[in-house]
């Protein structure tokens, strides 16, 4: 990387953290309780509401019981996917790997409907109380089972194919899908609407809890990726050569598996599936601030969070008071994306 590219990759991250940052404030104004930026500063409680102000009470229960912890979640959802496309795509050296594509994020969803129908309340109370510490364990489950099996299946003599990797998570996205379609006929109407916000995607439900959740995974994501992003950038240049180049790279494919996930399983299981994050994000920043993995993760992580926490306030204003699925507006926006990387890949992007 030249000295000016290395340096604007260098600022990218600042921006990204200011962008992130304005975002959320923006986030936490709009909505069916309007709160005016400047009533903001005392409805969180940072300045004395002086004189009586009577919106003061609701604008805080409003921001610290919905909105902050929905921002939160949101942002950590999108961090989480974007981070997970963008290791999928160091470790099978193409722009079109992506969890939710290739079939990991419907098989999580597979496996967390799985837990939404047979944790139901005729297998007793207990199993009923325990869904919502299942749900996170289900989808990671399903992630990794789905995230294995599409490594087994494209990779022969320790290479891999990336025509059988893409064929293959069409096929297990079928299955999953088959799978998925088989739990909603059996459902009653409380899980078959439980199942449908997995199918759709949302943030309806996020909660304290929920983001709790999600921190530490993203917390040890980010570590992880910051000890597996050297490998990442020399595994482009091939197995052979990043091996040479001392990397462990079967060690650097398991911890990458895992973490891919780990990291779309918990925010499948809090989120739903969302498509196209993980596909979009890392690709334009690599056309920004070049294919480095040191700051391509973090920038990756950042830029999830944006997307995803826009497309959010968006979901719950442009029809309100009803809310759209989040899954409809991030696919409006990443399948025309998505498109132009494959002509781009072709060499049609021109026509």
């Amino acid at each position: 990387m030249s000295g000016a590219g290395r340096r604007s990759a260098t600022i990218a991250i600042p921006l990204l953290l200011a962008a992130l940052i304005a975002t959320g404030i923006i986030a936490l104004t709009i909505g069916a309780a309007g709160i005016p930026l400047s009533r903001l500063p005392a409805a969180l409680g940072l300045v004395p509401d002086g004189a009586a102000n009577s919106m003061t009470v609701r604008d805080q229960l409003v921001l610290w019981s919905i909105r902050i912890p929905r921002i939160a979640a949101t942002a950590m959802v999108g961090g989480l996917l974007a981070a997970a496309g963008a290791i999928m795509q160091g470790l099978f050296r193409n722009p079109l790997a992506d969890p939710a594509l290739v079939g990991v994020s419907s098989g999580g969803a597979l496996a967390a409907a799985s837990a939404i129908v047979f944790t139901d309340s005729r297998f007793g109370e207990t199993f009923r109380f325990l869904q919502t510490e299942l749900l996170p364990l289900a989808a990671f489950a399903g992630s990794l089972v789905t995230t294995a099996l599409l490594y087994g299946i494209s990779s022969r003599a320790g290479r891999t194919s990336i025509a059988i990797f893409l064929l293959a998570g069409v096929a297990i996205t079928a299955i999953a899908n088959a799978g998925i379609g088989l739990l909603v006929f059996i459902a009653d109407d409380r899980q078959l609407r439980d199942i449908t916000f997995w199918m759709l995607g949302s943030m309806s439900g996020a909660t304290w809890t929920k983001a709790a959740v999600l921190a530490p995974v993203l917390v040890i994501g980010l570590g992880a990726c910051a000890y597996i992003a050297r490998g990442l950038d020399l595994l482009v240049l091939g197995e052979a050569d990043a091996f040479h180049g001392g990397v462990d790279v079967e060690r650097l494919k398991r911890i990458s598996i895992v973490m891919v996930s780990a990291m779309t399983g918990v925010a499948v299981s809090i989120s739903g599936v969302i498509g196209f994050v993980g596909i979009v994000v890392p690709h334009l920043l690599r056309l920004v601030i070049g294919p480095t993995h040191r700051l391509l993760l973090p920038a990756s992580v950042l830029s999830g969070a944006i997307l995803m926490v826009g497309a959010d306030t968006l979901a719950r204003t442009i029809v309100a008071p009803a809310e759209m699925p989040i899954g409809i507006l991030t696919a409006a926006v990443g399948a025309p994306v998505f498109l132009g990387i494959l002509l781009r890949q072709r060499g049609l992007a021109s026509l």
